[in-house]
């Protein structure tokens, strides 16, 4: 009788398990899991209430007044479109070499600061369309400038140039002798110091800095590197970009893209949209 009972409850067991082991769909169509959604740049920066903008010390685009603010042709682009999203602006100094693992990390939100649409930056950054065109010049002291016309004629110079900056990549390309700094400020000073033969920046920035009138009267560019457009930064895949192509459509078609330019004397280099 014990047996029977053994056999009976074996029995009930097996059966048990069975019921449970078809009521489960096999793995082959179980429905796959959704893939989560894309995080919104934009919602992050409105959420937050802030656009943190990396910029140097780049006259005309980004430099500082007497009360110390953040003023220039791409400084008062970023409050005009901060304040397009409802948020706040604010600018931190970068160190340029590193602009690409400072957006990464979210440290900044974009990279505003004349900066040249170069391989590695398409590669790197979600990129606006090109707003500005410029070039990379060569500039010496003006005492010794009709020496150094020909691109051919730089060969025996030292250079000073911003790491990271399509000037560095300019005087590489062309097996230049040079040295690295912070800024290209910084490499105007070295010029003017001595420190250097000649130091290769943006044109922009050579238009602004250097010639009479300037702190920089005797300094003057003579060789022109290449040809660039300037494009903002943003993490690669962000909706900010769009965001700010949108925004640059509307202040151009308003007129406030030439208005602002015009301050800063970058009027006739801006691209039209």
């Amino acid at each position: 009788m014990k047996k029977l009972l053994a056999v009976i409850l074996t029995l009930a067991m097996v059966l048990a398990l069975c019921a449970c082991g078809g009521s489960q769909a096999p793995a082959a169509t179980q429905a796959p899991a959704e893939a989560p959604a894309a995080e919104s740049d934009l919602a992050y920066v409105q959420d937050k209430g802030t656009l943190i903008v990396g910029i140097t010390d780049f006259a005309p685009m980004d430099f500082k007044n007497d009360a110390g603010e953040w003023i220039g042709f791409d400084a008062d682009m970023a409050r005009a479109f901060a304040e397009s999203l409802g948020v706040a602006v604010e600018f931190i100094e970068i160190d340029w070499d590193n602009k690409i693992l400072e957006l990464n990390s979210k440290s900044i939100d974009a990279v505003w600061n004349g900066m040249t649409l170069t391989d590695e930056v398409l590669n790197s950054m979600g990129c606006s369309k090109p707003y500005c065109n410029n070039a990379q010049v060569v500039v010496v002291k003006a005492d010794v400038a009709d020496q150094y016309q020909t691109v051919d004629s730089l060969s025996s110079l030292a250079f000073a140039v911003e790491a990271g900056s399509a000037g560095e990549a300019a005087v590489q390309e062309l097996g230049l002798d040079y040295t690295a700094v912070s800024t290209q400020a910084d490499a105007l000073m070295n010029v003017a110091a001595g420190t250097a033969d000649a130091c290769v920046i943006d044109l922009l920035m050579a238009g602004a800095m250097i010639g009479e009138g300037t702190s920089y009267e005797q300094l003057t560019y003579t060789v022109s590197l290449t040809e660039e457009k300037y494009g903002v930064g943003f993490r690669s895949g962000s909706d900010l970009v769009d965001a700010f192509n949108a925004f640059y459509a509307d202040a151009f078609a308003a007129g406030t893209v030439k208005d602002i330019a015009t301050v800063y004397g970058v009027q006739e280099s801006i691209v039209a949209e």
